[in-house]
């Protein structure tokens, strides 16, 4: 017995939002890469090949979307939604690999005896413009990192940019009003920490997803409760919660009820109740239940019951 409502992740609204990005990301991140050769700046290199992989990532990204919308076949019964997820973990293996370059460049000029000119001004109005950037191509992406996991990743990169631009600020004042050339590869450093823990914590929550744990913030003993508040229900098992994409939990339980349900015909009634207390109270998008009689919870296999 089964209720279905499937959400639209990937949609239009995602797409408009991932190639609008890609657009003002792209074109600066070349505009960026300029400027680092001709100033001589680390830290304008590393946030240039940093707006580089996060256009390759919004690429992936807007690819992702378009797969993620395809209809749900008889060989992909969920559709193709996951695909998102796996935008994502693209997404944080690029990030992960360019804060480990960065970081091994930013120590190596550190310890070389002569860091390099670097020409501040210009390297000041670059790391300017890609502050002004960033910050529109952060607020294309804001309002979709809630409802997909694909945006959410893009928006993490965007946001490491716009920290990397003002490092890049930071540093051009320091060696403008100092003469202290290493502020460059310091800054380079900063921007590769503040890299990693974005990455870091983007993988987590995309291999939390293909691990098929339960949802952060999702509670199966909170949604065993509410069921076994419903009338008629006696007890819950097999209780199974894990999410597609971002947004899009998957429920499946076996529901034992009195007798009393099925001989007065009341189970429709019971699952409308039951998915209604589901995704009203938990967001659950698409939710299975087996309803079982009393006598036919001792037939199930001790091994295959949860609570």
């Amino acid at each position: 017995m089964h209720s279905h409502d499937h959400g639209t992740a990937g949609g239009g609204g995602t797409r408009r939002r991932l190639i609008v990005a890609l657009t003002i990301t792209a074109t600066f991140a070349i505009a960026e890469v300029v400027g680092a050769l001709i100033t001589g700046s680390l830290t304008l290199l590393a946030d240039a090949g940093h707006m580089l992989s996060d256009s390759i990532g919004l690429v992936v990204a807007v690819i992702a979307s378009v797969v993620a919308a395809r209809p749900a076949t008889d060989r992909s019964t969920f559709g193709y939604r996951r695909a998102e997820v796996f935008g994502a973990l693209l997404n944080s293996l690029v990030l992960l690999g360019i804060a480990v370059l960065v970081a091994v460049e930013g120590i190596s000029r550190l310890l070389s005896p002569e860091p390099g000119e670097v020409l501040a001004l210009p390297m000041l109005v670059i790391a300017v413009l890609g502050l002004a950037v960033n910050a529109v191509s952060l607020g294309v992406l804001r309002g979709g990192r809630v409802e997909s996991i694909n945006v959410r990743g893009a928006y993490l990169e965007v946001l490491g940019d716009m920290l990397g631009s003002v490092a890049a600020i930071i540093a051009a004042i320091v060696i403008l009003t100092t003469g202290f050339a290493s502020a460059d590869a310091i800054a380079s450093l900063a921007v590769a920490a503040m890299i990693l823990p974005r990455a870091i914590l983007l993988l987590r929550d995309v291999m939390s997803v293909l691990n098929q744990s339960v949802p952060t913030g999702t509670s199966v003993a909170d949604i065993r409760a509410h069921i076994l508040e419903s009338d008629g229900v006696v007890d819950v098992h097999d209780v199974h919660v894990w999410a597609i994409t971002t947004g899009a939990p998957v429920f499946t339980a076996h529901v034992v009820v009195d007798a009393s349900i099925f001989e007065s015909g009341r189970t429709d009634e019971l699952l409308d109740s039951l998915t209604s207390c589901l995704s009203h109270h938990f967001d659950v998008e698409h939710s299975t239940f087996q309803l079982e009689p009393a006598t036919h919870a001792g037939h199930e296999h001790a091994a295959g019951r949860h609570a």
